[in-house]
């Protein structure tokens, strides 16, 4: 199961030693001015890490803190920051618009994939392809709407969506922050990783995919002959307004449809992301429960008692932030003891694998999430 003990993390992972390379920082700004640059700040969503007490971050240099397990040699467990739900996140016109937007079918599953991201019905990782997560974020959306639902959209749908009618692909230039690093291959075993400093993304073209909410494959697809140097302009989808959600009183995670809704007082659903829950030895706890607070690049506190698969002789051990930390870069606090709602290193699984019992988001989403995310925010656990 996952673990705040009380504001100490443990895994959430099926397989700790399975799992795909992303970064030491969290998410990178998602907001891009006129000209096509990042504005500078955070859009990661949740508090930061100097705010959480702990141990040493690797955000915001070495006065920063981050949880830590009770009795550890780390530091005194103390609770979790609260969320920080009343800052705005600033939301920019898109840069200019790519030649390949030009190119793009009315019908594309990418433009479709960006323009539920956008509207908040979120298909997860976007590839460009489509799949079980980008059906369910189209349901969501035409029920939300009162349009017809289907497999794919119709008429009415489209019309919806293009409501919307920002360019789907940008042109963005790489800052020497985007290709600067670091960036390095991450161990496979808990006991390797706890020896990192920090869990790093093993390649620019990750670091900038997760920053548009892409594949890295789709990247490469967009930029077949890009080297992903500074001063080098790329082709992103443009996601920029998928940061900012809308107002929303009840968190509601739905285990048989593998989503996580936002809903207003009224109770209509004003967001949906895809979601990774529980497992049949570490099921999802069904019941009503609340947000206490938000932590930002969270320290993993591994127990192989609590982590399905896990080698039953490894040792407990407290393994570095980053994305590629196995609670990604995000922890949403809830009463019920041991568990959360958090990011992962891996956004290409979420909604397809089983969890160790929490809610395991992407990176981006997990964020975009702990934004509004209120202290006693009422969450809802539901097969």
């Amino acid at each position: 199961m996952c673990a705040l003990l009380p504001a100490a993390l443990a895994a959430c992972d099926v397989d700790p030693a399975t799992r795909a390379a992303t970064d030491a920082t969290a998410p990178a700004d998602t907001r891009v001015a006129a000209d096509g640059q990042p504005i500078a700040g955070d859009a990661s969503g949740a508090v930061a890490s100097g705010e959480a007490p702990g141990v040493p971050g690797t955000r915001g240099g070495p006065s920063s803190t981050l949880p830590v397990a009770p009795g550890s040699t780390a530091g005194n467990a103390q609770t979790p920051a609260p969320a920080d739900a009343d800052a705005e996140v600033a939301i920019t016109p898109p840069g200019k618009t790519a030649a390949a937007d030009a190119d793009l079918a009315d019908d594309s599953p990418l433009r479709l994939q960006v323009l539920l991201e956008r509207a908040h019905f979120s298909p997860g990782e976007i590839d460009g392809k489509g799949g079980s997560n980008t059906r369910r974020a189209l349901a969501a959306f035409q029920k939300a709407h009162d349009l017809t639902a289907g497999e794919t959209p119709d008429e009415a749908t489209w019309a919806k969506l293009n409501e919307d009618d920002a360019p789907i692909l940008v042109e963005y230039t790489l800052t020497a922050d985007d290709v600067a690093g670091p960036f390095r291959d991450t161990p496979d075993e808990p006991e390797d990783m706890a020896k990192e400093d920090a869990l790093p993304y093993t390649s620019v073209e990750e670091k900038i995919g997760e920053q548009f909410h892409a594949s890295p494959a789709l990247l490469a697809e967009l930029n077949p002959d890009a080297s992903f140097e500074v001063g080098e302009t790329i082709t992103v989808p443009y996601v920029a307004p998928a940061a900012r959600l809308p107002a929303a009183s009840k968190i509601v995670v739905d285990e048989s449809e593998a989503v996580l809704q936002l809903q207003d007082d009224a109770g209509k659903v004003v967001a949906q992301f895809p979601v990774t829950t529980g497992s049949a030895q570490f099921p999802l706890p069904i019941g009503d429960w609340k947000v206490t607070g938000v932590a930002r690049d969270p320290v993993w506190h591994y127990d192989p008692e609590l982590i399905a698969g896990s080698d039953p002789d490894d040792e407990k051990a407290e393994i570095p932030a980053g994305p590629n930390n196995p609670v990604g870069t995000t922890w949403i606090d809830l009463t019920k003891e041991h568990y959360g709602i958090h990011g992962t290193p891996e956004p290409s699984k979420i909604g397809k694998t089983e969890s160790n019992g929490c809610i395991r988001m992407t990176n981006w989403s997990a964020a975009a999430v702990a934004k509004i995310a209120k202290p006693e925010m009422e969450v809802v656990m539901q097969r």
